[in-house]
């Protein structure tokens, strides 16, 4: 993958910060419109590459999930001196976001769940996870090779960054975490957008509906369906409408006076657009 394309990075200045987190074997790169969006609006923003990915595929065979939450909670734990931060994440970066605001509820003030992994297009995927205790997938075919990313725009599918295969194994940590947050989703007491591509053909945008039923105990849940566009939603086609939704649900949060401020979770009253 191309060192320049898939580097972190960190925009904008202010009081409040976001958590950007990218998608399995993705990278920084997929989620930098948004980031750019954020902070023209007055955020700080910080984009971390997580650990195995943009390089070879062989460097994923040395991490599992247990490597990607904690990156993403040294990333979290980084933006400590902000006043508000607000978590963003991109498929599997959705599944770290949810964790980050279960395991540190005094530390993430908002969370923007992205074409979130919770569930896998396609019948061989649900049956695969069905067997995943056999481990017959990492037996038949340890490598899954991939010749492009889910991008509906020529002209941006020509200049993404792909890395050409990854470790079957890895799906059992993808998984696992899958599980984890289903499991936790009741115990996230943070506003809520959830954004899916209806065209998606990585993640079945069933799965964000399932979230925004099952995040009981959060103040406020935003739902909103994107038209246009595949599943890397902020560099396609639907980016503009996602960065326009992420920056106001945020800019709404940091109106209020101090964290203490958001509404009791009896308040909830989810919102789809």
């Amino acid at each position: 993958m191309d060192p320049e394309k898939t580097a972190p990075f960190e925009l904008g200045r202010g009081e409040d910060a976001c958590l950007l987190l990218h998608g399995f074997t993705g990278s920084p790169w997929d989620v930098r419109p948004l980031g750019e969006a954020l902070a023209a609006r007055g955020l700080y923003v910080r984009a971390p590459q997580l650990p195995g990915h943009c390089s070879t595929p062989e460097a994923l065979l040395g991490v599992c999930h247990r490597d990607w939450e904690g990156a993403a909670l040294q990333a979290l734990l980084s933006l400590r001196d902000y006043r508000r931060v607000f978590v963003a994440g991109l498929s599997m970066g959705a599944l770290l976001a949810l964790k980050l605001a279960v395991d540190c509820p005094e530390r993430v003030h908002g969370l923007a769940l992205i074409a979130p992994a919770v569930r896998f297009k396609g019948p061989h995927m649900w049956l695969l996870k069905r067997i995943r205790h056999h481990r017959l997938l990492e037996r038949v075919k340890p490598w899954v090779y991939k010749t492009g990313t889910d991008l509906s725009d020529p002209t941006v599918l020509a200049q993404a960054p792909i890395l050409s295969a990854f470790p079957s194994a890895r799906l059992q940590d993808m998984w696992t975490l899958q599980d984890a947050v289903m499991e936790a989703l009741p115990r996230v007491r943070c506003p809520a957008l959830i954004a899916v591509a209806e065209q998606d053909h990585v993640v079945d945008s069933e799965g964000g509906r399932v979230l925004a039923r099952g995040l009981t105990a959060s103040p406020q849940v935003r739902f909103i369906s994107i038209q246009e566009g595949f599943h890397i939603i902020p560099r396609d086609k639907g980016g503009p409408l996602l960065a326009s939704e992420v920056g106001g649900f945020f800019d709404r949060l940091r109106e209020r006076k101090t964290p203490a401020d958001d509404p009791a979770p009896s308040s909830r009253r989810p919102a789809a657009g």
